[in-house]
């Protein structure tokens, strides 16, 4: 199913669930930290995906609903290990945040007091932030390559962030604008190819166009995965209903959260507000005020920001459990859920994923991509100082001056204790180089600490 099954194994199956763990287990601080996160890994420090190939994926990934960072990690890998490293390194990548929001929300419904959990994950935020930041001024170096990239860059910061105009659109004006730009202005926009579209500057990197293109993809191979895809997805659905009846609240969990799958176009937070909403005025499942409990917790653990859909499953089917056990239909609300959530993200990579690559050294499309992928950077920006007001700040007003949206912060609520272990993990790594996994732990441990003396 993908252009590597037919190659030799560059790297270990060992080795690269290994890889998968850890970043699992780094995957704090919703798609900007996590992305920065395989960035890291699997471009600077094990060179197996070159930059533009990275970016490449990562601008597909952001053309399509549900989690750009889940499905990264799967079309990464995928490319590494074909079909099998993709179910991998996406599962992998749900697996932690699926436990811990399932622990938490068992703790939540039983003893509605999280305060541990919060003094664990206290000092990983700012640390994440300071993360983020690296990300941004590292890939933005790399990819804004002119004076038209950075002006790309620029609108999609301003339109996102002041204009909230929805991701789909930014990503679709960007790409025009790069199509159109490659015919008229080749040398300013095709910045992919100045960059790593040839061989030779791919020496170095384990995924290279001579391996990631060895299978081509075929309408036959299309057409076997949307079925299998879609059976997956659909038949527990049906399954439920047939058996359960339309109006169980198992079948309406797996088709209200179907629906959501397909349209969760740029990221968790332009549906979580249609989430709540139907949770608590038409489903009854959450009380008002609980979405935001949920969401401290997707915040706080790691994992996709989208997977907080478990939380609503799980109390939804822990309130209506009829005659079985609030506990164990709360438990399998969260795998309906989950399942729903994420299998069509899966699906969409496999289906796509080999043609895009296969398409990667056309020229218009190149060009498309280069554009996407300087707006991609302003995006990222975006949620880069989005992250930062939410996390160093107690309270944000949100402010609407005509069509321009602020977000003012109230700095008597700025959290001191927060802004200096965001400046020490900042100094950590950009001034002693220190690892990730050492600046996170002693992050963290500097929150409990904290907790600690405060309590």
């Amino acid at each position: 199913m993908s252009q590597t099954e037919d190659t030799p194994e560059l790297v270990s199956r060992n080795e690269a669930f290994w890889a998968w763990v850890k970043v699992a287990a780094y995957s704090f601080g919703g798609p900007a930290g996590q992305i920065a996160v395989m960035h890291k890994l699997l471009v600077e420090e094990k060179r197996w995906i070159s930059e533009n190939r990275f970016l490449h994926a990562l601008n597909y990934t952001m053309l399509l609903p549900g989690p750009e960072a889940q499905q990264l990690a799967t079309y990464l890998g995928w490319l590494i290990h074909g079909t099998r490293g993709g179910l991998i390194a996406g599962s992998l990548f749900i697996l932690p945040g699926f436990v811990s929001i399932l622990v938490l929300s068992v703790l939540y419904a039983g003893y509605q007091d999280l305060t541990l959990v919060q003094a664990l994950f206290y000092g990983l935020k700012p640390a994440v932030l300071a993360v983020v930041v690296e990300a941004v001024f590292r890939i933005g170096s790399r990819a804004l390559k002119n004076n038209v990239m950075i002006a790309i860059a620029a609108a999609a910061f301003v339109g996102i962030f002041f204009f909230n105009i929805p991701f789909p659109i930014i990503v679709l004006c960007a790409g025009l604008i790069g199509y159109i730009g490659g015919k008229v202005w080749i040398e300013k926009f095709d910045v992919i190819k100045q960059r790593d579209i040839d061989d030779a500057e791919e020496q170095g990197y384990l995924i290279t166009d001579a391996v990631a293109q060895q299978n081509r993809p075929s309408l036959s191979k299309a057409l076997r995965i949307l079925t299998i895809g879609l059976l997956l997805w659909f038949v527990p659905l049906v399954g439920m209903w047939v058996t359960l009846g339309a109006e169980h609240v198992f079948t309406q969990e797996a088709v209200f959260f179907s629906k959501t799958a397909a349209v969760t176009f740029g990221g968790a937070y332009a549906v979580l507000a249609y989430i709540a909403q139907q949770a608590v005025e038409v489903f009854g499942w959450l009380q008002p005020g609980e979405m935001l409990d949920g969401l401290g917790m997707a915040e706080t653990t790691p994992g996709p920001l989208v997977q907080v859909v478990q939380f609503v499953g799980f109390m939804g089917a822990y309130r209506n459990a009829g005659a079985m056990s609030p506990m164990m239909a709360g438990v399998i609300g969260s795998v309906v859920t989950t399942w729903v959530t994420f299998v069509p993200c899966f699906l969409w990579i496999f289906l796509g994923a080999p043609f895009i690559e296969y398409w990667r050294g056309n020229k218009s499309l190149t060009t498309a991509l280069s554009s996407i992928t300087a707006a991609v950077v302003g995006v990222i920006l975006n949620l880069a100082v989005w992250f930062a007001i939410q996390t160093l700040f107690g309270v944000v007003n949100e402010r609407q001056f005509g069509p321009v949206r602020v977000l003012i912060p109230d700095f008597q609520t700025l959290d001191i204790v927060a802004l200096a272990i965001a400046v020490a993990a900042f100094i950590a790594l950009f001034r002693f180089k220190a690892g990730m996994l050492l600046t996170l732990a002693l992050s963290a441990g500097a929150g409990i600490l904290y907790y600690l003396i405060a309590l």
